[in-house]
């Protein structure tokens, strides 16, 4: 849930417990939790997932499933009593999520890859980054999408927003494009967000193009369809170049 989103209900509901949940479908949905204490003091603060749930472990590895040091981003794995024997009648697509475990016990000894990022905090805590495949890199800076869109959802204008990336020709090498829908009645123009966004990012994760929307398409799992998108991004830039051409 967008950080403003939930500050509004904590504030209106005091008397309620708020609790965030993360995990996957792999893993029998609820996989960690973290009961938040108070209503977040700013709009940009990271919730964290928190602590495993009983029976069940995060790890947050390298690229060699070695553990990653307290705050460097990592891949996220799940390790523990939740997770499922595996995809039915898919022994591949199985053997690609569901490793053993490094200096495991034996083969029920399994770690699940969510393809997730995460770091741990200095509380010890475990934050969500968003997804691995929302990773690039782009004039030489590593960037998390996720983080991208995170900003944006702490802006007032915006109904829903989503950001994804495209290959570039320059020396950039990727494309930064936000799609966005403004609020019910506002008229929000790219270049107030792209203004508004620079205070809370910088500079090299302001996103190149923009397209505004009058509402974002979505998937058969209700998740915005972040492919078409993309396809959206590469025919704009593509009859923008051809008109270069001319």
């Amino acid at each position: 849930m967008p950080t403003p989103t939930l500050v509004y209900w904590m504030r209106r509901l005091p008397h309620v417990r708020f609790t965030n949940l993360y995990g996957p479908t792999e893993a029998t949905i609820a996989s960690s939790y973290y009961t938040v204490a108070r209503p977040p003091a700013d709009d940009r603060d990271a919730i964290p997932i928190g602590e495993a749930c009983d029976g069940e472990e995060l790890l947050i590895l390298d690229a060699q499933l070695r553990p990653t040091p307290p705050g460097e981003i990592g891949d996220l794995y799940i390790r523990g009593v939740g997770l499922s024997p595996g995809y039915w009648r898919d022994p591949d697509k199985t053997r690609s999520a569901f490793l053993p475990r490094p200096g495991g016990t034996g083969p029920q000894d399994r770690i699940y890859r969510t393809g997730d990022l995460a770091r741990r905090g200095a509380d010890g805590l475990v934050y969500f980054l968003g997804r691995a495949d929302t990773q690039i890199k782009s004039r030489g800076y590593r960037i998390e999408l996720g983080e991208i869109e995170a900003a944006l959802h702490a802006l007032p204008d915006l109904q829903e927003s989503a950001v994804v990336a495209i290959p570039s020709d320059g020396f950039e090498g990727w494309l930064i494009c936000c799609a966005y829908v403004p609020s019910k009645g506002k008229d929000v123009p790219a270049s107030k967000l792209r203004t508004d966004l620079s205070r809370l990012v910088p500079g090299y994760m302001l996103p190149a193009r923009w397209m505004r929307l009058d509402a974002l398409r979505k998937n058969d799992n209700g998740k915005t369809d972040r492919p078409r998108l993309k396809s959206a991004f590469l025919a704009a830039e593509s009859r923008e170049t051809e008109l270069e051409a001319r």
